[in-house]
């Protein structure tokens, strides 16, 4: 059935529309048209923008769904219409083994004049308001990430997070943690978030020697997890936060106790993992998907073990058993990686539950004397995060803040009692461990608010 023109006339607040088109060289290859409109009403004349598929990840998710199409749509917030066009392929049909992706060197719709054919086209799907000046020009947004090539190596789905997938990617200017020139990352990825990359960990070939002659992604080579270092953005800044109370805790280690984390908020389970075997952990991690723990234990090197306790459960919940049940004892940090699902008011972080005094206080009351709480925090706006900290604020006594950078993530540490030092400077055991696996950029960066 033919699309109606006066279709696209309106802005309507969140419609999508996705429809086929002969593409203007090759007949038997259709071109994916897809049209997003923001959930928020222009105020004055609406912008339209326009985005070609990178060649060759047709099916990833971030361009074939809707939620995908949302959140690229979300990160230029100027743009009321988002225009996506690609070629129509569907899984099994690319001209390469199904799931794997090489970045071309060249786009070949750029090659045939994209920026020629496609204004008729762009100018036919744009609202009339946009017309109130004359014939608009409507940009051709970019979409650039460091992916070299990727390859899914597992697709399930889980009870809470719902669909999700394991790939291996090859990415280029990952700082050269294990090999110069060349970095391998294996990704956890949720279907309801696809553009954010839930869990990332080094990944290293099961090959003799430093040799990467004849290893890509998607090869013969088999992969496997390499957990001595931290690549996800924020965990880093995350673990950063014990500098605060490293003295406290050395002064434990001392004492012949392992200091014990509570991580709220498992994935892959690269943080636990790494307070356990870099830093001497005792770890209970907490989350929701019995199915995320499943493909965090097999494919991203999760192993339970004495210092290792995983819990199936809701964090709220099952912080607040452990006010109730003082028997396990109290925790000397709480790291909180927990996100909202509410993809359609942006992705948040933590979830809008957290941010009660109730949740806020059981989380304090579960912690040592000199306990620190870190949180992993995405503001969807300005007003989330300021009032995250005034309630922080209302509950613990000193607060500091870490920008990760990104240009997305912040990380929040909050301390149970006033701290009676500041061990950034001071020499201890378990600080010279913390200064020997995070960068010391982190650990300076720490700022009181």
């Amino acid at each position: 059935m033919a699309l109606d023109a006066s279709t696209f006339e309106t802005l309507t607040p969140s419609r999508f529309i996705s429809f086929t088109i002969p593409h203007p060289s090759f007949s038997n290859t259709p071109l994916r048209v897809a049209v997003l409109d923001s959930p928020v009403q222009p105020n004055d004349v609406p912008q339209v923008g326009a985005m070609l598929v990178p060649e060759g990840r047709e099916i990833d998710w971030i361009f074939s769904t809707e939620l995908g199409h949302l959140q690229l749509l979300l990160s230029s917030p100027e743009i009321s219409r988002l225009i996506l066009i690609g070629n129509n392929f569907k899984e099994g049909t690319l001209p390469f083994t199904p799931h794997v992706y090489h970045r071309p060197l060249e786009c070949s719709m750029h090659q045939q004049g994209f920026e020629v054919w496609s204004k008729p086209l762009l100018l036919a799907l744009s609202p009339k308001s946009l017309f109130k000046r004359g014939i608009p020009e409507i940009p051709i947004l970019s979409y650039v990430d460091n992916l070299v090539s990727s390859v899914v190596v597992h697709q399930c789905a889980g009870i809470h997070v719902g669909e999700m997938l394991v790939e291996d990617v090859e990415i280029e200017n990952g700082g050269g943690v294990l090999h110069h020139g060349r970095e391998f990352r294996r990704r956890l990825r949720f279907k309801r978030m696809p553009n954010l990359i839930q869990t990332e960990i080094c990944i290293v070939p099961v090959k003799g020697g430093d040799c990467l002659d004849g290893v890509c992604i998607g090869g013969n080579v088999r992969f496997v997890p390499y957990l001595k270092v931290l690549v996800h953005p924020y965990l880093g800044p995350m673990v950063a936060g014990l500098v605060l109370n490293s003295e406290y805790v050395a002064q434990r280690i001392q004492n012949g106790f392992k200091p014990k984390a509570l991580c709220l908020g498992v994935g892959g389970g690269a943080l636990a993992t790494f307070l356990r075997t870099q830093l001497g952990f005792e770890v209970m991690a907490v989350d929701s998907d019995r199915e995320v723990l499943r493909v965090a234990r097999e494919y991203f090197g999760l192993e339970e073990s004495k210092f290792i306790h995983v819990v199936v459960g809701d964090a709220f919940e099952s912080l607040k058993k452990l006010v109730e049940d003082e028997g396990n004892g109290k925790f000397d940090v709480v790291m909180v990686d927990l996100d909202s699902s509410d993809i359609k008011n942006g992705v948040s972080s933590p979830p809008v539950e957290f941010v009660r005094k109730d949740v806020l206080l059981a989380a304090k009351l579960v912690l040592c004397e000199y306990g620190i709480l870190a949180i992993n925090v995405i503001p969807p706006s300005r007003y989330f995060y300021d009032n995250l900290v005034s309630h922080i604020k209302e509950v613990f006594h000193e607060l500091y803040e870490i920008d990760v950078g990104n240009g997305e993530n912040f990380v929040l540490v909050a301390t149970a009692s006033p701290l009676v030092f500041l061990a950034r400077d001071c020499v201890n055991s378990f600080l010279m461990r913390l200064k020997s696996v995070i960068p010391e950029a982190y650990l300076k960066s720490i700022t009181k608010i």
